[in-house]
């Protein structure tokens, strides 16, 4: 059995091809650009008006591109679908100059230089893997992406740990932030995976559950029991407290305030179970949830491209490498949530 797993974020997409038969440890592996920067850059370089279809995908970058695009005297139309990219409010995108094109009326663009929006290009990844004579080819898909969710007339960071308290209503594990096959509506980008992978046995899960997930299979995470697991990405950290393997509790924020004293003091509010979500989203973070405190723990483990941040805390660090590989975290955690999950498929 072989299984893709790809770990989208802000800065990197993270990818490897795991056969069941082989040590994970052999597993081919690729670390490239994020597909928002990818496509931020496509952009960038072009001249004219454009048309953008496709699907939801991660904005940052993109949303900048966009903006800088009609800046410069240049008209974008885009699909629906693929507008949602820069907000789910699709009245904030037509305000920023955008002309949002109904399905039935894209054909009317073709002359137009044309751009598509996706999270996941398989002919890439297979073609990649092919020129090392690698079979590209899997049974079953995994993807990460970090989605805040959409409801009309709540703030995103707000909607986002409304979700997380009504999915962490008693300890779970982290792989139970999986979804197989389908999501709910209010996960657009989740839901864009989804259909544009639809024939495929595929599993979506936040990118930041993910690899929280995937630090759990180090070796030396498995043997402690109550822990802090910290994902420190190019954008978003997030951190969860855990007892016996069940999160007890979480928050997160932007990486680029999470500062020694601001880690030290969120850290511990999460392991004693006084931090609130008042406190984090004042702080401009997303937000915090904790069921009850786990009390003294010994370890942060640790994972994601800004995790030497933690060296300058008083904490003991263990840096997570599942598979023998820091940055492979988030796919080791899809494929841990593939793996537990497989009769969802049959």
């Amino acid at each position: 059995m072989k299984i893709l797993a790809i770990d989208i974020g802000s800065g990197t997409q993270d990818i490897m091809l795991y056969d069941t038969e082989e040590p994970i440890e052999n597993s081919p592996k690729l670390v490239m650009p994020a597909p928002t920067k990818i496509v931020a850059d496509r952009i960038a370089r072009l001249d004219g008006d454009l048309f953008i279809g496709g699907e939801t995908m991660g904005g940052g970058p993109i949303n900048r591109a966009v903006k800088d695009h009609i800046k410069g005297g240049n008209k974008i139309f885009m699909a629906k679908n693929a507008a949602r990219t820069i907000r789910d409010d699709l009245n904030v995108v037509k305000s920023l100059g955008v002309e949002i094109v109904p399905p039935s009326e894209g054909e009317k663009y073709s002359h137009l230089t044309q751009i598509e929006f996706k999270d996941v290009d398989l002919d890439a990844i297979g073609e990649s893997l092919s020129k090392f004579d690698v079979d590209p080819h899997f049974d079953f898909l995994g993807v990460a992406v970090q989605d805040h969710g959409f409801m009309e007339g709540v703030g995103d960071r707000n909607f986002r740990f409304m979700k997380i308290r009504e999915k962490l209503d008693t300890p779970k594990p982290p792989e139970e932030f999986a979804y197989f096959g389908s999501a709910p509506d209010y996960f657009t980008r989740i839901n864009a995976v989804f259909r544009a992978l639809k024939e495929y046995n595929t599993t979506v899960m936040d990118s930041k559950f993910a690899s929280i997930c995937g630090a759990t299979c180090d070796r030396y995470v498995k043997t402690l029991e109550k822990f802090i697991a910290m994902d420190i990405g190019n954008g978003h950290t997030l951190a969860a407290a855990f007892d016996r393997g069940k999160i007890l509790g979480v928050f997160e924020h932007h990486t680029r305030k999470m500062t020694p004293d601001n880690i030290e003091l969120f850290v511990g509010k999460l392991a004693d179970g006084s931090i609130t979500h008042e406190e984090v989203h004042e702080d401009h973070g997303h937000g915090a949830w904790s069921l009850k405190p786990i009390g003294d723990f010994k370890t942060v483990v640790a994972t994601g491209p800004r995790r030497k941040v933690l060296e300058k805390t008083d904490f003991n660090v263990h840096y997570a490498a599942p598979a023998g590989d820091v940055m492979m975290t988030g796919p080791v955690g899809l494929i841990k949530a593939i793996k537990l999950n497989i009769q969802v498929f049959k």
